[in-house]
């Protein structure tokens, strides 16, 4: 099971993501998120702690100019697209930055899911995420889930990760449900908006890689 743990600002935070063997960190690069960091912060928690976790930089809708910015100063394993990014327009920043490229999509219905095949060539992964509610001001689930057993059984055409509402408490019915290889938290481990909690990190990194233990085979 891969777990990614999303929106982390401090070094004790990516110090504990190592030891616990966690396979993705996200740094945030989108101001009005409360867990954001500048591209120099984002180098600067990166160096604290050189090994663990693939870093993988979270941008919505960034142009060129940002995302080369950041990369001249920190370095980035993959690229998360959380915007309104076209598939065009993944496959352009896939040539141009040589680095991986992971897709957001919101999932409300099953139609949503549709728009893998329109991806499927220009990405090397998919995160599912439930779709903002009206109100959201944050692009992402905004601690909503949706319904997870409109993936039971789907074809996702590129490795991908379950994203969206996931705590310690209900992972297991996640990924039961939807059948995912992968998932991705970050306001599920908070303790307060912005701000990760030791123990809920090691609970639902525990939690999520138990399942697989448990699940028939």
């Amino acid at each position: 099971m891969e777990v990614k743990i999303c929106g982390v600002t401090q070094p004790e935070t990516l110090a504990l993501l190592g030891r616990l063997g966690v396979d993705f960190v996200g740094f945030v690069f989108y101001p009005p998120s409360p867990r954001s960091l500048t591209p120099g912060e984002a180098a600067a928690l990166s160096a604290s702690h050189p090994g663990g976790p693939a870093r993988v930089g979270l941008f919505v809708d960034a142009d060129d100019a940002t995302l080369a910015g950041t990369l001249a100063s920190v370095r980035l394993d993959m690229l998360q697209l959380h915007g309104a990014e076209t598939p065009a327009r993944c496959a352009e920043i896939r040539t141009r930055f040589g680095l991986p490229v992971m897709k957001a999509l919101g999932i409300g219905v099953a139609a949503d899911l549709d728009a893998l095949a329109d991806y499927a060539d220009v990405v090397d992964r998919f995160l599912l995420d439930a779709k903002p509610r009206a109100g959201d001001t944050l692009p992402g689930g905004n601690a909503h889930a949706f319904e997870w057993s409109l993936l039971a059984g789907r074809a996702v055409p590129r490795p991908w990760l379950l994203a969206g509402g996931l705590t310690a408490e209900n992972i297991g019915q996640a990924i039961l449900a939807s059948g995912t290889a992968g998932v991705d938290v970050s306001s599920g481990v908070e303790i307060s908006r912005g701000v990760k909690s030791a123990a809920r990190i090691t609970a639902f990194t525990a939690a999520a890689r138990g399942v697989v233990a448990d699940r028939p085979q």
